[in-house]
């Protein structure tokens, strides 16, 4: 039996690759605050499933935190990381940028030196597609120089990157890197544009559209991103002296409006829009080059965009209390 320790396991992701960790009898550890970025209930309810599991045990801490963090590596024998756990978004760093700091970048420093300190050498990370900005060559490969964020939650992901490498050459961690290209599906946050748009024209209300809706994203849908983490799982668990940054996406993208109008067949609605200016840190377009993932960890994305929101749109109607 493998046992991971995921951060941010409470989360819109982890709560996901929790439940599969444990459908496939592995022993899981998860690490979460339960902050109030989002309404903490909506993750007590994600992972209210897991708590009498056997094989689930929580710790309601923050990765920040120099002494609690110490205790999870001395009580439990741990064989993986899959560090999820983090300040997300783009706008929300703009206007809080030392928080996503302290948080993305110090607390990670706090669990790779945990790590060392107690020689797990196995770390899978959540980076972000974000990191490419608004790179003009397109599908973006894990080659491209990015150097040039236009978010400070893009530069905090960089440099999350850049310290892992840090402890793989030095002290011999195996690390992959996975760049997520705008995952969504059940459990989603509420503050993403699938979940509010899909709140907003259910309650017959006005979309805010920023930008002429040509913006494109890359959306991915949850289970193929949980799909894609268990892959890289398994290959570092067979691999030996492994850095490696991988795209996870879907390889499609789907322009804004796209988006809206597939989201308002799917509820047979006619989305009322509002058209306003582009924001700032916002990218043009996202777009995966995934063959370095398919070649790498066999990672295949099954869901259309049309499916994977008739899937969230079905647990969201099913959950629709939670996300008032």
């Amino acid at each position: 039996m493998t046992t991971f320790l995921v951060t941010g396991g409470a989360g819109f992701i982890g709560s996901n690759l929790v439940e599969k960790l444990l459908e496939n009898e592995n022993r899981v550890i998860v690490i979460d605050n339960f902050c109030d970025f989002y309404t903490p209930q909506i993750k007590e309810e994600n992972i209210k499933d897991f708590i009498n599991n056997q094989n689930f045990k929580l710790y309601r801490d923050d990765i920040r935190d120099r002494k609690a963090i110490p205790k999870i590596f001395e009580e439990n024998k741990i064989d993986i990381v899959i560090h999820l756990a983090g300040m997300a978004g783009v706008r929300p760093s703009i206007e809080n940028p030392i928080l996503y700091q302290e948080v993305n970048c110090m607390g990670t420093q706090n669990l790779l030196e945990k790590m060392k300190n107690y020689n797990v050498k196995n770390l899978i990370m959540a980076s972000s597609s974000s990191v490419y900005g608004n790179c003009k060559e397109t599908p973006f490969r894990e080659d491209m120089i990015v150097d040039y964020a236009i978010s400070p939650y893009a530069a905090t992901k960089k440099a999350n990157e850049v310290m892992t490498h840090v402890y793989h050459k030095l002290y011999d961690f195996n690390v992959i890197m996975l760049r997520f290209f705008t995952v969504y599906g059940k459990r989603q946050r509420p503050d993403l544009a699938i979940s509010k748009f899909t709140r907003l024209m259910l309650n017959n209300e006005e979309i805010s559209m920023y930008g002429d809706g040509a913006t494109a994203r890359d959306y991915t849908y949850i289970d193929d991103i949980v799909d894609g983490i268990i892959k890289s799982c398994n290959y570092i668990i067979l691999n030996k002296n492994v850095y490696e940054i991988i795209n996870l996406g879907n390889s499609r993208p789907i322009s804004l409006k796209e988006m809206i109008n597939t989201i308002a067949k799917v509820l047979n609605v006619v989305p009322k829009i509002k058209q306003l200016p582009m924001q700032q840190g916002d990218v043009e377009m996202t777009f995966a080059d995934i063959t370095k993932a398919k070649k790498l960890i066999g990672y295949e994305p099954k869901t259309s965009f049309e499916q994977g929101i008739q899937n969230f749109v079905n647990w969201y109607k099913d959950n629709i209390d939670l996300y008032k």
